[in-house]
């Protein structure tokens, strides 16, 4: 989903026409209020970003970037700035930040497409990532010890020597860590968490 935060309804409108041209849903907000109210509730499996204007009334498009790192969405929910005053200083502060990228308007159309298209590749990889550690936190200790065998190539048994448990119990585990990571063999949890 691209969320498109800007002050002007003709802004707005034209960047929704152009990224549902490109096969990609967007939501518009009129300010940073009322998106902030909504980032990062639910993340859409196509990815996430937001087109960003710097100046708006009221919270301003780097206050609103601002927030979003404080929230820790700034890698889930790329952002890229729009803006007709930016200055290279400012852009340069925002990209060390963590912004994904910064425009100047009027900027080219399918540049601008080519970098939400890549940054909602980013926020998928980012999503994916972030599941990936969800599961990983679920894992009592016992199946992180028996997690870290499984990776190194050891089979049930010499991993129940090393541990100093029964082999059942390893068969246990094993099963617990494939169910936890949604995996069916080693070799994707290998590639899961490589």
């Amino acid at each position: 989903m691209l969320h498109i935060v800007d002050d002007e309804a003709v802004i707005r409108d034209a960047l929704a026409w152009l990224a549902r041209s490109r096969g990609i849903p967007a939501q518009t907000h009129e300010h940073g209020e009322s998106f902030l109210a909504v980032a990062g509730q639910r993340f859409d499996e196509g990815g996430d970003c937001v087109l960003l204007d710097v100046r708006m009334p009221g919270t301003n498009g780097i206050a609103v970037f601002d927030q979003l790192s404080l929230r820790g969405l700034i890698k889930r929910l790329p952002v890229i700035f729009l803006t007709g005053h930016g200055d290279v200083p400012m852009a340069v502060d925002t990209l060390k930040r963590g912004a994904f990228d910064f425009f100047e308007k009027p900027f080219n159309d399918n540049a601008l497409m080519d970098r939400v298209e890549q940054a909602l590749a980013a926020s998928r990889a980012a999503g994916a990532e972030a599941q990936v550690q969800e599961r990983l936190a679920s894992l009592s200790t016992r199946e992180r010890e028996v997690l870290d065998l499984i990776l190194a190539g050891m089979m049930n048994k010499v991993i129940a020597d090393k541990l100093g448990i029964s082999m059942r119990t390893v068969e246990v585990h094993r099963a617990h860590i494939f169910e936890k990571m949604q995996v069916k063999t080693a070799v994707e949890l290998a590639g899961l968490l490589r």
